[in-house]
């Protein structure tokens, strides 16, 4: 992009109508037609490349799952197993943000999230081709501001509201983001902080099953507000949390007790203490009841590095958009050079000196 950026600047011809194809690519502000046109290319690329994932996870070489048996592996999803029915997946979008419904964030198997990508991909490719051959409805001509700055202000907002959903997703979601590369999420720092101590006092003669805390609460494990058992202690409120190492711990009424007593995995040992210790809370203390690195300095994961990232830029580029939105709409109403200051009092004072 550099290098192309530096040969139309340098050395391509001033004017895209006086290249040998330029008629492909200009185009002016106003030109409905064409600016559309450019909208549905965008909406090719974008389908294409949620189809590339799609081709790859079933027909290539696979894709990572950190819900693969043992703890995470490669893998080629089935035909057979794909989620391409529209009812569930629409079921993501019905769900409210919050809680543990939590909306699209609340994917935990690759089955609904590539076949997600497949529905993605084939209505991004319909619209593509939709926006290339059509004109605006008269609406939508209506509706918008066509001029540079307009559309600067649309693409930003679009990139905006993208890299909200994209902060939050890498932060709750361990499916798309699997932890094995990414570092837990923050609830599931804090279910391997318990799960890690109640082996240890569990090996030592504790009796995790009845012991109490301070609270008269159980202190390694607890009864959740739908009466399933769940780890106790501080991280008793992210009960509902879903992670690999956590699941084979479950059955249909919780954490099982004769698999904490008889049947845990070392695998399952070793990871919940490395996330115990590399929770995404960039601190050497101890924050949110989870204890975290001694051995660093202000560790941060890769999650926290990408969740920040998405969000603070994101709010940068919201600004962005508030900033050009504002200016496109004067200027449309020709009031881009502001307020008069003609009658301003400062004017009318005398003279410092």
């Amino acid at each position: 992009i550099s290098l192309g950026g530096l040969y139309h600047a340098l050395l391509s011809s001033d004017r895209l109508e006086e290249s040998t194809y330029g008629l492909l690519f200009c185009y002016n502000w106003q030109d409905r037609f064409r600016i559309t046109a450019i909208l549905g290319a965008h909406l090719l690329v974008l389908g294409c490349a949620s189809l590339v994932l799609f081709i790859k996870a079933v027909y290539l070489s696979g894709v990572y799952d950190t819900w693969s048996s043992g703890g995470g592996d490669v893998r080629s999803i089935k035909k057979s197993d794909l989620s391409l029915n529209p009812y569930v997946l629409i079921r993501y979008l019905a769900r409210p943000p919050f809680g543990s419904s939590g909306w699209i964030l609340s994917v935990n198997n690759m089955e609904d999230l590539v076949g997600g990508h497949y529905w993605v991909a084939f209505y991004l490719i319909i619209g593509g081709i939709y926006h290339i051959q059509t004109r605006p409805l008269p609406i939508v001509q209506r509706g918008y501001t066509w001029s540079a700055e307009a559309y600067l202000s649309y693409s930003l907002s679009a990139l905006a509201l993208s890299g909200f959903v994209a902060a939050l997703f890498s932060w709750y979601n361990n499916t798309a983001y699997p932890s094995e590369v990414y570092g837990p999420t923050g609830p599931e720092a804090s279910q391997a902080q318990s799960f890690t101590f109640l082996v240890r006092d569990a090996k030592l003669g504790v009796k995790v099953s009845s012991a109490e805390g301070p609270t008269a609460l159980g202190k390694y494990l607890m009864r959740s507000p739908t009466g399933e058992i769940i780890f106790g202690g501080e991280t008793m409120r992210f009960w509902s949390s879903e992670a690999q190492w956590i699941e084979g711990l479950r059955s249909s009424l919780g954490i099982d007790l004769s698999t904490i007593q008889s049947d845990i995995q070392s695998w399952q040992e070793r990871r919940s203490s490395e996330y115990m210790t590399h929770a995404p809370l960039g601190s050497l203390n101890s924050v949110a009841g989870v204890a975290t690195e001694i051995n660093s300095v202000s560790y941060l994961s890769p999650r926290s590095w990408l969740t920040c990232s998405h969000w603070i830029l994101s709010y940068f580029i919201l600004v962005g958009h508030w900033w050009h939105a504002g200016r496109a709409r004067a200027s449309a109403l020709s009031s881009e050079t502001g307020l008069s200051r003609l009658y301003e009092p400062v004017l009318y004072l005398r003279p410092i000196d």
